[in-house]
Order: C-alpha cells, then structure tokens, then sequence
C-alpha cells in the first residue's frame, strides 16, 4: 500500500511586484496557517516517509515549515525544479520514480497542477486545494510507486485552514 499527502503551499505575498513567481516568499496569513496544518497533520498522524517539495520560494517555505512541526530536519526534504508548476502527468511521473521502500511521501506543489493530479488519481471532484490545503489518498493495491496510476486512489482526507474553526485568522 502506498500514500500520497499532496500539500500545496501557503499564501503568498505580491508584496514585491520585482520578484518573479518562482521567489515569491509566504505571505503573513501563509506563515500563520502552515505550521497549523503541520500540528493537525501530527494530531491526525501523519507521518510521511519521503518528502518532497517545489524548489519555488513559497513552496520550499511551505515544506520547512511543516517539517518543523512533524520534527522532521529540512535535509530530509528532496528540492525538484521540476514540480514548479508542473502538469498532473509530471507530478505522476515524479511521484512513479520515487524510491521503492517508501510507503508514503508529503509533495508540497503548486496549483492548478496539484488540484488537477487529486483530481485524477481518486476521481474525486476537487474544485481547488486553497493554500496550505493537504489531500491523503491512499493506493491499496500498490506494492510499488511504479503501481500508482490515475483513477486508483481513494482519498482519505482533505484539509485546509478555511475547513477548520481553529484556523489561525
């Protein structure tokens, strides 16, 4: 059985209209939600094997962010330029070539890409992941990563701050 938690970054400020998309850095409301996400991804025991992240500047904060909370060090996390903005087809290539003892793995991206690859692995209707929004789903006839393909999995939860009264305003 293998897990996918597909985690898309937080907010993001526009601040500096000199920045370009890829070095935008988190937003206030961004660094307050994110690490609330990371605690109820420990409440609800989370913990993945793999983590993997965008190497954009709000996504990389995103996934720091969250590890802290998991405790887990940021050299555990695995930059790929290739997630920026990357297509559903991308992200499943990514996901099929991770490595074989890992039975499940955090990837912090982007949307549409993120929404759309959600959408695709476990047709559920997912009309947008908001930021600092996190899906599981869970493939249980996969033995490998190879294994995993659209339309297997089944989705075991979807979180974001704006479906949760605790949320930081």
């Amino acid at each position: 059985m293998k897990t996918i938690y597909l985690f898309r970054h937080g907010k993001s400020s526009w601040k500096d209209a000199q920045l370009s998309d890829f070095d935008r850095p988190l937003s206030k409301r961004g660094k307050q939600d994110v690490p609330f996400m990371g605690q109820l991804l420990l409440y609800m025991n989370v913990k993945p094997d793999l983590w993997v992240s965008s190497s954009a500047k709000r996504a990389w904060s995103t996934a720091k962010r969250v590890a802290a909370e998991l405790k887990v060090g940021k050299e555990n996390i695995i930059k790929m330029d290739r997630l920026y903005h990357a297509e559903p087809e991308t992200l499943l290539q990514v996901i099929q070539g991770l490595s074989v003892t890992a039975s499940s793995v955090i990837l912090f991206g982007h949307n549409p890409g993120l929404t759309e690859l959600a959408t695709l692995l476990c047709d559920y209707e997912f009309t947008d992941i908001p930021t600092s929004g996190v899906v599981g789903i869970q493939f249980s006839n996969a033995v490998n990563w190879v294994d995993v393909n659209f339309h297997q999995g089944k989705m075991i939860f979807f979180e974001s701050p704006k479906n949760n009264s605790s949320a930081p305003e």
